[in-house]
């Protein structure tokens, strides 16, 4: 009995870094690929260990954006703090409406309650691309293309966490709130000091989830940006490959992925003790 579970022991693990090893080696080949020179991409095979052009390769992706004859693109960097600036506003904008939507439907007895919150869950089956049109001219009707308002405003609402908010709200005990009532304790104070403290494991593992929903925003911000200065680091990697007889520096192109693989990895990597806690306590 004892040998089965060894063997399953190390079977499960053998399989899991199997599975870990598929799943890295294209990122490493990106890596390997953003630190050779151009050359050494194009006539194969690629080396499968880091070359001597690493920080040739970064610099030039970050504050410069391209190599001579090879196009002009603009410095990575600045697409990064868009990309960033964005992903947040997105993330943050979305918890606050969510845990206020939320908040709303579960404490406050209002005509047609539940239909507000049937309406907004109905939205699920309207995505950005179905709206993208109708959206778009009130954007830019309202002059706010080439904006980070522009970029983050139409989609900072979320049915997704006001269903997730809501169904945690609704496992608080009611002697909870009674207390508060006959402690004094008003609405907004109730939900300031008690349901957005014990709500942060699940903020923090939609933190996550947002945030990458945010920075892999690609159609929306193409519709939105025609400033160079205002475009995403998506956009900035869709530039950079080569279409129909044009050429691009790949060593350069290789270098602006990894970067914009680290403020994700960066996040899930930082958060992930609270996004795991947030997503085994949000079934209660």
């Amino acid at each position: 009995m004892v040998e089965k579970k060894k063997s399953g022991y190390w079977l499960t693990h053998a399989g899991l870094i199997i599975g870990v090893l598929f799943i890295f080696f294209p990122v490493w080949l990106t890596f390997v690929a953003s630190t050779v020179n151009q050359e050494e991409i194009i006539n194969p095979p690629l080396p499968l260990w880091p070359g001597t052009e690493i920080f040739e390769n970064y610099y030039h992706a970050l504050f410069k954006g391209g190599r001579e004859g090879y196009g002009s693109n603009e410095p990575v960097i600045n697409m990064l703090i868009n990309s960033s600036i964005m992903a947040l506003g997105i993330t943050i904008g979305k918890i606050a409406i969510s845990l206020l939507s939320a908040f709303a439907i579960v404490y406050f007895r209002f005509p047609f309650r539940k239909t507000c919150f049937w309406l907004i869950f109905m939205t699920l089956m309207l995505p950005v691309e179905v709206r993208i049109v109708p959206t778009y001219e009130v954007v830019a009707n309202l002059n706010l293309l080439n904006s980070y308002t522009g970029l983050i405003f139409p989609l900072i609402a979320s049915a997704t966490a006001t269903f997730l908010f809501r169904q945690f709200f609704m496992t608080i005990p009611d002697e909870m709130v009674e207390a508060a009532r006959m402690d004094g304790c008003s609405p907004m104070r109730f939900f300031k000091d008690i349901l957005i403290p014990i709500s942060k494991t699940n903020i923090a593992a939609l933190f996550v989830i947002l945030f990458i929903y945010g920075w892999n925003q690609y159609l929306w911000p193409l519709l939105m940006t025609t400033d160079p200065d205002m475009k995403t680091i998506v956009i900035a990697l869709d530039a950079m490959i080569p279409a129909g007889d044009d050429f691009a520096h790949w060593p350069t192109v290789m270098a602006t992925a990894m970067l914009a693989m680290l403020p994700p990895i960066a996040v899930v990597i930082g958060m992930q003790k609270f996004f795991v806690k947030g997503l085994l306590e949000s079934d209660k």
